[in-house]
């Protein structure tokens, strides 16, 4: 049975929300990325995405998309029963989206009569599962910058108990970026009797790997990390979230233990422990079996609340005139520490530059998590921008699968509505978001006998396995030949040396100094000038990205595409535009 109840808010404004209608701001351009923190006094307002400066046409587009995955394919499962979904930039709420059903299983295969499903609300209470970690790693933080915890102080300094088993050498900075050694997970719920063991089997339990030398995820550095807040704060860890973070904030709706359960969304059906339908209660077993607080799981929120705790990060850790960290400590929750780990980059507590749910937000200041009841969080410092959706992914059962799709959506309807435009007035192709395709943009040529010299701007911010080629062909298309590449960003003082930072933008680089194939999110988010020698002859010039079926990206853009042989110029796209064969690929004409 397929029915959807919704309401959709195009950023509009809920009373009792934490915002308010103010004047627009001015969006910046994705190529023109902000530096540093948002100006502290930045509170959250309501507005439009064309409010300021965005396309809405990604952004509707992603809300269709994330509202398709509720009805089941023909045999199969929904991927959610509903959602709430909020994205702001740059201090404006410009979306929201609020749909489907926090209730509506009896039990792990049977829907309750249509009459008891309950409507998402956009107040709906979600379990955020690992999301939790988040509070407690800036709870940690709050200690490293009043000076009672140091980052790279061995973890037993402060929980002597935790040095058993050879675990002495394991530091603050490894459980934080999950490089402790630790195995992923334990079943304390199941095997030990009651808190007190539970918490004793984690500090007794050896590590897996040698520290430090392997990036494994696991919720013991989390327990480990809240235990540790609780020892040192003398309260338990939801009081010490409650007074240090989320009441300076007024984030009312956000802590452990929901009170009012009746707004809270389902998860899942548990038979095993013999739980039932679990509503209001944490749904990670683990969490459960130790009260309902832990350093791993045990948050509820709003999607409201979590808006305010976004832009307090953006803002540099105030909002509305709280500070709950400094700039220097936020500084360190997006710093990437697992430089050693390439693909796992990690600040303290915050996952970095994950694509396979971050999408056209990725970059190496873009941070978040998710949570396995369905939960994702992105928040992207480059743009001042955040995307959270929330969604009841176990209801009724765990079973159903991966929502990484809708997160990878919510998130790309984000970025992409964010504009690029050329450096100067001129046209610019950009491709298609697009899973496992090929697109092309082509160009006939005829080079004289000495060659000539090709030139372009360039923002490439892709999945590393999404890649851009730039090939000739000199049979019409038979065979093609890749272009050795030279790239530089404008100002740079050497031509042919690219400024690697933070990520990898060639995909391969020659002896020459040239690169081949590329890819990659390098998080500069700016034009970079390409220059390439051509081949003598008639041939086809061609741009080809292909994407595989995994994620995507922010993508490609080209502009200014010029070619040179001598003093003649034999080729300028702001001229000729319409010589370019385009597929999967759109062009914005220079006004």
């Amino acid at each position: 049975m397929s029915l959807s109840r919704r309401t959709v808010l195009g950023g509009g404004l809920v009373l009792g929300a934490a915002f308010f209608t103010a004047p627009a701001a001015r969006a910046e351009d994705y190529t023109k990325p902000f530096t540093g923190f948002a100006p502290p006094s930045t509170v959250l307002r309501a507005g439009t995405p064309a409010s300021v400066g965005l396309d809405p046409a990604p952004i509707q587009l992603t809300k269709d998309q994330v509202r398709s995955h509720q009805v089941a394919a023909p045999g199969g499962h929904p991927l959610y029963p509903g959602h709430v979904g909020l994205m702001a930039h740059d201090g404006v709420v410009v979306a929201t989206q609020v749909d489907g059903f926090a209730l509506r299983y009896k039990n792990a295969t049977e829907e309750l009569p249509q009459a008891q499903w309950v409507p998402m609300r956009r107040d709906t209470i979600f379990d955020l599962a690992s999301v939790s970690k988040l509070f407690t790693s800036i709870a940690v933080v709050q200690l490293i910058e009043e000076g009672k915890v140091a980052l790279e102080a061995p973890v037993a300094t402060y929980l002597p108990e935790f040095g058993a088993a050879g675990k002495e050498s394991v530091t603050i900075r490894h459980l934080l970026t999950h490089t402790s050694g630790f195995t992923s997970w334990l079943p304390l719920y199941s095997k030990y009797p009651d808190k007190a063991s539970r918490i004793a089997a984690v500090m007794n339990q050896p590590l897996t790997n040698p520290v430090g030398t392997v990036y494994l995820y696991s919720d013991l550095n989390l327990i480990t990390l809240g235990v540790l807040v609780e020892r040192l704060r003398g309260q338990s860890l939801d009081e010490v979230v409650a007074s240090r973070l989320t009441g300076p904030l007024g984030m009312r709706d956000t802590g452990y233990n929901p009170v009012a359960k009746d707004r809270t969304a389902a998860t899942e059906y548990q038979a095993v422990p013999a739980r039932g339908m679990v509503r209001g209660e944490v749904h990670d077993e683990n969490a459960w079996s130790l009260g309902g607080v832990a350093g791993h799981a045990g948050v509820f929120s709003t999607v409201d609340d979590l808006a305010v705790l976004s832009q307090a990060l953006l803002n540099g850790g105030t909002y509305r005139g709280e500070r709950i960290l400094d700039r220097k400590s936020v500084s360190l929750l997006i710093t990437n520490f697992n430089e050693a780990f390439p693909g796992d980059d990690h600040g303290l507590g915050f996952e970095l530059n994950q694509t396979w749910y971050m999408d056209a937000l990725s970059g190496p200041r873009t941070a978040g998590h998710t949570g396995y009841t369905g939960t994702s969080i992105v928040i992207d410092f480059a743009s001042r921008s955040f995307a959270i959706l929330l969604t009841n992914r176990v209801h009724p059962s765990r079973s159903w699968g991966s929502i990484n799709v809708a997160r990878q959506e919510w998130a790309r309807g984000l970025g992409m509505a964010l504009p690029i435009t050329a450096r100067g007035n001129h046209v610019l192709w950009e491709t298609v978001a697009r899973h496992a395709s090929t697109s092309t943009l082509t160009v006939p040529l005829a080079v004289p006998a000495g060659g000539a010299r090709l030139g372009f701007d360039l923002v490439a911010q892709t999945e590393e396995t999404d890649v851009l080629h730039v090939e000739t062909s000199s049979d019409g298309g038979s065979t093609w030949q890749p272009l050795p590449l030279r790239l530089r960003s404008p100002g740079d003082a050497r031509e042919g040396e690219d400024r690697v930072r933070d990520g990898s933008v060639a995909r391969a680089e020659l002896d020459d100094g040239t690169t081949g194939p590329i890819s990659g999110t390098d998080g500069e988010r700016r034009w970079r000038q390409v220059r390439a020698d051509l081949p003598a002859g008639e041939q086809l010039l061609r741009w080809r990205y292909a994407t595989d079926a995994n994620t995507l990206g922010r993508g490609v853009a080209v502009s200014r595409v010029r070619a040179v042989a001598g003093r003649g110029l034999l080729l300028d796209a702001d001229r000729s535009p319409d010589d370019f064969a385009t597929s999967g690929w759109t062009l914005s004409r220079r006004s």
